[in-house]
This record gives C-alpha cells, sequence and structure tokens, in this order.
C-alpha cells in the first residue's frame, strides 16, 4: 500500500519557503548533491528525479515532484552523502535550515512540517518492510508493483532490469531470470526492457 503524499502540507510550506530561497533548474541527468551536513532544505516543485546514495551506491527512491528534502537536518545533521539526478526537467530550490526553522516558528508551520516528516517515515518504512529481510524474489516483487503505480511517461524512462539492480543490488542474471519467468506466465508485459504492465504476481516464485 501506497503512503498519499500530503500534497496540503507541501503546499503550505512551500508557499512561505519559495519566497526566500534560492532557485534553480536541473536539466535531465543533470546532479545536486545533497551534502546533508551543509544543513540545507532542499525541494523540488516541478520534474521527476532519482534519489541515491552515493557511499555505498544505492538508489532509495524515483519520485515525481513535489518533494521536500532535509527537515531533519533542522535538528541533527547526517553525514551520509546523496545525489539528486534529475529524469525530466526538475524546478529545485534551497534554503539553509535555520531560515527554514525561523519561518515554521514565524508562521506557526511545524503541523505542517511534521505531516511531512512523517510521510517520509512511512515511505521509507513501507520501503525498509519489502526489502529488508526478503528474499531476491520477494525484492524484485515488491519492486515490480511499486513501478505498476508509476505514470505510463515515467516507465518508458525507466529500465526494469537497471531499477530492480539498482534498489536491491540483487545480481542482474537472477533479476534476469525472474523476469524472463515472469514474462513467460504473463504475469508482467515489458517491451524493449521497460515494463508496460503488471497482473496479478505470484507470491512466491
Amino acid at each position: 500500500m501506497l503512503a498519499v503524499k500530503p500534497l496540503s502540507a507541501f503546499n503550505i510550506l512551500d508557499q512561505y519557503f519559495f519566497p526566500v530561497a534560492t532557485t534553480l533548474t536541473l536539466h535531465p541527468q543533470q546532479t545536486l548533491n545533497l551534502q546533508t551536513e551543509a544543513s540545507l532544505v532542499t525541494v523540488i516543485r516541478q520534474g521527476t528525479f532519482k534519489i541515491e546514495r552515493t557511499h555505498p551506491e544505492i538508489l532509495i527512491a524515483i519520485s515525481p515532484s513535489p518533494m521536500i528534502i532535509g527537515l531533519p537536518g533542522m535538528f541533527h545533521a547526517f553525514g551520509e552523502p546523496y545525489q539528486l539526478t534529475a529524469l525530466t526537467q526538475c524546478e529545485v530550490y534551497q534554503l539553509k535550515c535555520e531560515q527554514c526553522r525561523a519561518l515554521l516558528n514565524q508562521h506557526q508551520l511545524w503541523q505542517d512540517a511534521f505531516h511531512w516528516v512523517s510521510w517520509l517515515f512511512k515511505v521509507q518504512q513501507i520501503r525498509d518492510g519489502e526489502l529488508i529481510g526478503k528474499n531476491s524474489y520477494s525484492q524484485i516483487r515488491a519492486t515490480l508493483q511499486a513501478m505498476s503505480a508509476w505514470d505510463e511517461s515515467l516507465r518508458e524512462r525507466v529500465g526494469v532490469m537497471n531499477h530492480i539492480q539498482q534498489r536491491t543490488h540483487i545480481s542482474r542474471s537472477v533479476i534476469a531470470e525472474v523476469l524472463a519467468a515472469l514474462r513467460a506466465g504473463k504475469y508482467i508485459e515489458m517491451n524493449k526492457g521497460k515494463l508496460v504492465s503488471v497482473n496479478r504476481l505470484p507470491l512466491e516464485y
């Protein structure tokens, strides 16, 4: 089950964050290093992007806008390096955590900020439940189900094999074997390496 993004909370926070922020445009495949120790809050207003942890390298998420990253940095600096890569043209802005905290205090926005952070926690909880302690097939199955919820335009841009491998670190040979079996059983439909549709996937392989 997917956690529903709290757009009302985003819109309220964006209303106050955007006027004081530094804006930039990322073109497809351009990257932005999210050094959390720099105490910056990053907001993606438009576009589709992916977030990766660079050491060790692992795909965290592929997501459409909007997104707010870094709110916990107002209180706790985390040293793990992350990288944001634009998959389509993205409108992004950043502001310092000190500015963010002052705005939350001034305009009584803590409830909206907590709503957003709680949603991110729920998304991470769902992801952990899909991947941690699961066998290879269960991880592949969960990833295919997540991809099936994407817009068609996003599925047309992301290769199934690469996405599963980057998200799970399962060997490409195992992924290829499972995908071939699922295609043969008519459980999934693919075209040129991209996911077209997912039918009811078997619980076990």
